[in-house]
């Protein structure tokens, strides 16, 4: 079964569609020892299929556009941050305490781009408000891995002790991961969804337009997907606690297509729910569990809507001994063997793109559409899942059950559906998968959105605007 076939099985796509797919391979894209190259076509692959075959079902056609995957398109996406330009200026990259850090027996990756991470993190060390990282350096090298990775996770920081890939399979956390599909889906109501009108003779083809997203999603994976809905003709609102400022450049990166508003739950739950009573779609990307308070976990926001599509990411899945922790890519990357995989010379090392959070944001996004599909059929909603470690398990799996071969990049000629391209991928070919734009907070250089098929956008109907400067209230 090769990556897109599982993928979209895990959609409960129709096997026949997948006919419609076509990939044009270019070597260099994404190099990695494990198969990151694939993992990314596969994931985009399957968002664009979902898109075309909503798109057809709601515009009437007798079949579903041909999709075009290029790997190209894919790599640069997955590196959109490092391509991001704000009137000429680079993006700021991980916080000087965001690395790996020597330990008295290993190794551990810290996250500390965010002030409230970084003060947490140096409350568990006892360093008070210093930020210099030899003091860090110094406070981490005669304690164990696993020492920090808890005490620093119970002051409500982040830090992830490297493991193998052997010793994360022995993990309790890992075993609840493995008994889990790559995709969640569960239908939570019988009252009818709201019908979405037909797309007639509409230019380009946008499956979701019309359709209402509430963004509840932070830093890469959750705002990829529903950036990606935007690009499809969504109206996506994101809304973030005024307290919880996101940072300037990951808004600039993951703001296309859409509105952002800053709102306060505990203040002001009368415009949320006005929001929410007209939602069609609720993306959650906060830890399991940290919206309860609010009464709003997947199913409480399920209950209240009839027909919504809620789509849960989380770092560590929303199960387990670690269903309650906070979790970024590289973290995750370090604890499932991932980091060890990649290293070299007894260094931990890491992927060439951020591709656990690139690739379950379109894995979310092309479940919505799916799920947005099969309710147009029967009109039910459906509460859906993914998972950053699980999306590492897909990753780092050398078999899939019933497959007969390890899953490895495979030299050679192509497999039907391929094209094989003469230009391998380097920074000059990324060009053709960048643009420029005036917005809001300056002039943009960014990367285009990889999901294409026939009749569909291109780029985004609008630029980012600054965090939280929208108000808080549907377009259509």
């Amino acid at each position: 079964m090769t990556d897109i076939e599982f993928a979209w099985s895990a959609l409960g796509g129709d096997p026949a569609l997948l006919a419609r797919v076509s990939t044009v391979v270019r070597e260099g894209a994404l190099p990695a020892r494990l198969p990151v190259r694939e993992l990314a076509r596969a994931c985009v692959g399957v968002c664009a299929l979902a898109g075309a075959e909503l798109g057809a079902r709601r515009a009437g056609l007798a079949e579903a556009p041909r999709v075009r995957v290029d790997d190209g398109a894919v790599a640069t996406a997955f590196v959109s941050e490092r391509h991001l330009r704000v009137d000429g200026r680079a993006p700021v990259g991980f916080a000087p305490l965001s690395r790996f850090w020597r330990t008295a027996d290993g190794w551990v990756r810290t996250h500390a781009n965010y002030p409230h991470h970084r003060a947490r993190l140096l409350r568990a060390l006892d360093l008070g408000p210093s930020e210099d990282p030899a003091a860090v350096e110094s406070a981490l090298a005669g304690r164990a891995a696993l020492e920090v990775e808890e005490t620093v996770y119970a002051a409500g920081g982040l830090a992830v002790a490297l493991r193998t890939p052997k010793e994360w399979a022995a993990h309790e956390q890992a075993a609840e991961i493995a008994r889990r599909p790559l995709v969640e889906s569960a239908r939570v109501d019988t009252a009818r969804a709201r019908a979405l009108p037909p797309l007639d003779g509409v230019s380009p083809l946008l499956p979701a337009a019309g359709l209402r997203v509430l963004d509840l999603t932070r830093v890469i994976a959750g705002p990829v997907a529903t950036r990606t809905l935007a690009l499809l003709g969504a109206d996506v609102l994101r809304v973030d606690a005024p307290h919880l400022r996101e940072l300037p450049d990951q808004q600039a990166d993951t703001g296309f297509g859409k509105r952002s508003a800053a709102l306060d739950l505990g203040v002001d739950r009368r415009t949320f729910e006005e929001l929410l009573g007209a939602a069609d779609v609720v993306v959650t990307g906060y830890r399991p569990g940290a919206l309860d308070r609010f009464g709003l976990s997947p199913e409480a926001l399920a209950a209240r809507r009839s027909g919504l599509v809620v789509a849960q990411l989380s770092a560590w899945g929303a199960y387990g001994p670690w269903g309650g922790r906070r979790g970024f890519d590289s973290l995750v990357q370090v604890a499932t063997g991932v980091a060890a995989t990649e290293g070299t010379a007894g260094q931990p090392g890491a992927l060439p793109a951020q591709a656990l959070d690139h690739g379950t944001g379109y894995l979310l996004a092309a479940a919505v559409l799916r799920a947005l599909t099969e309710r147009s059929a029967e009109g039910h909603g459906r509460v859906l899942r993914v998972a950053l470690a699980r999306t590492a398990a897909w990753l780092t799996e050398g078999t899939r059950p019933e497959q007969a071969s390890p899953r490895r990049p495979r030299p050679g000629r192509a497999r039907p559906g391929e094209e094989e391209v003469g230009a391998a991928y380097d920074s000059q070919v990324a060009q053709a998968w960048l643009s420029e734009r005036d917005s809001r907070i300056g002039r943009l250089r960014y990367a285009l959105p990889p999901v294409s098929f026939a009749g569909g956008p291109g780029d985004w109907a609008r630029p980012p605007g600054p965090w939280g400067a929208d108000p808080a209230h549907w377009e259509n």
